[in-house]
């Protein structure tokens, strides 16, 4: 059988009895980075054979995962913290083992933007896991156009040195919305931030982030179907200049304020 198997998103002890029992019977343990898996596996006096899982050989180690199933070998696939699969690696090795017709399972855990989720305060009734952005500007607002008008909290993974990059690229699509950053989930320096888009997040980036964005007001959704002139005159006739109502209806719906300039000439 193989095991996809949840691990601690931070404190050591977040992992169940289970995982534990799974990892201890294990005849070989497929890691993101077994260096830095063994620090885990160490702690709870675990010594196995480890092969490594990541981004750049998954569909190798997936053969490897097979080739040892078949062997009638238990394996256990993790990832460095988390659910395996979710933002980490392990989708691939799912999706070759089931072609296989190889029976796998998973031993759940902590996952770190749904421990997020419930520190942020945010309305958890309704979400969306996004995870992470891509590099590229173009590709990233494309990512978040897609998603801009749903009316739900929207979860995303970050790291460091892209925060301020993802919330400006955030603002420009969804315009001006609460938000919360936390940070350090179940460790010692564990942070919950509220800021706003606009202001976006003060202070020295560290630790990986999971940021929760609230989703769009009803008002949005129905403003960002109309053509973008009559758009723009709904905030002309709410009182605003027109100056005003080009830069608000740009901003509802995530373009330049140049292109929406085009549709008011004649107002």
């Amino acid at each position: 059988m193989v095991y996809f198997v949840a691990t601690p998103i931070g404190n050591l002890k977040d992992i169940t009895f289970r995982a534990v029992e799974t990892l201890k019977n294990a005849d070989v343990i497929f890691c993101e980075d077994t260096r830095h898996s063994l620090k885990l596996l160490s702690a709870y006096d675990i010594k196995k054979p480890l092969l490594s899982c990541h981004k750049f050989n998954e569909r190798a180690a997936a053969e490897k995962i097979i080739e040892a199933a078949k062997d009638g070998k238990e394996v256990a696939v993790i990832s460095d913290a988390g659910m395996p699969v979710i933002s980490d690696p392990g989708n691939i090795a799912a999706q070759a083992l089931r072609e296989a017709e190889i029976p796998f399972t998973v031993i759940p855990g902590a996952n770190a933007f749904l421990s997020a989720l419930v520190l942020s305060a945010m309305p958890a009734d309704r979400f969306a896991f996004i995870g992470f952005l891509p590099e590229k500007s173009g590709e990233k607002k494309a990512v978040l156009e897609k998603y801009k008008n749903l009316d739900l909290t929207l979860c995303f993974h970050i790291a460091p040195q892209d925060v301020d990059r993802d919330v400006s690229a955030m603002y420009s699509v969804f315009g001006d919305r609460n938000a919360c950053a936390v940070r350090e989930i179940t460790k010692l320096h564990e942070e919950v931030l509220p800021f706003t888009l606009s202001k976006g997040l003060n202070g020295e980036k560290r630790g990986e982030y999971v940021v929760l964005v609230e989703g769009a007001k009803e008002s949005e959704n129905i403003l960002n179907t109309l053509p973008e002139r009559e758009h723009i005159l709904h905030y002309i006739n709410e009182g605003m200049d027109k100056k005003d109502a080009v830069k608000q209806a740009a901003k509802d719906r995530g373009i330049p304020k140049s292109e929406m300039y085009n549709f008011s000439i004649d107002l």
